[in-house]
């Protein structure tokens, strides 16, 4: 990371809040030969060395879509696998510096219990940027939450970065994400690099702002 300070100083925009799609660990695997399931425990190491970078950058809120309610109609060993990597990624970022949140469906079984007591915010650390992860996170749950929009702590999507190469939102934050800025990376998350994030910044400097002014 010793190129960031320089990037950080040649930007004019810092986004202050991103939001990440880290699609492609399925795939990932399959193409080394290795069952489906094991594609995620290599997603984990990558949503650390972006942490980081947005840390050191001075983003101020980073969200992670971690399994929807859709995505648990994949066979048991794949959501068990899924299910585990959010654990694991929540209970290691809490021994860093953060503001955690988990946001999902936490009334349904295939919320992780462990995940439980991050339903509300909570400063690890120093704190110093908010993180979100989307855990049985679901659109339309979100928006029909009984006390309005569940995912009502989460601020405004400048910029959201989607891993895979596929160009679509699938229902992450429809309320937060209204005027974000979308690229897509044809790299498959786990083979997540530095240069791939500067890549996208360099994108985001291009772009205009008019919040439909």
């Amino acid at each position: 990371m010793d190129n960031i300070e320089n990037k950080r100083n040649e930007w004019k925009r810092i986004p202050k809040h991103i939001g990440i799609i880290p699609d492609g660990n399925r795939r990932w695997a399959k193409q080394r030969g290795l069952e489906k399931q094991m594609g995620y425990e290599f997603g984990i190491e990558p949503g650390f060395k972006l942490y980081e970078m947005c840390r050191q950058l001075g983003i101020e809120e980073l969200t992670l879509y971690g399994f929807t309610v859709d995505n648990t109609k994949r066979p048991a060993i794949q959501k068990q696998a899924f299910q585990k990597a959010c654990v694991d990624a929540v209970e290691t970022l809490a021994e860093k510096d953060a503001e955690l949140l988990v946001v999902g469906d936490s009334n349904s079984s295939c919320f992780p219990k462990e995940l439980i007591p991050y339903r509300i915010r909570r400063k690890f650390g120093d704190g110093g940027i908010r993180v979100n992860f989307l855990v049985n996170y679901g659109w339309d749950w979100d928006l029909n939450y009984p006390s309005g929009i569940a995912s009502k702590d989460i601020s405004r999507i400048d910029l959201i970065l989607r891993w895979g190469g596929h160009c679509r939102l699938s229902g992450f934050l429809p309320v937060q994400s209204v005027y974000s800025d979308f690229y897509t990376l044809p790299e498959l998350w786990p083979d997540f690099e530095e240069n791939q994030f500067y890549r996208a910044l360099d994108w985001y400097q291009r772009q205009d702002i008019t919040l439909g002014g």
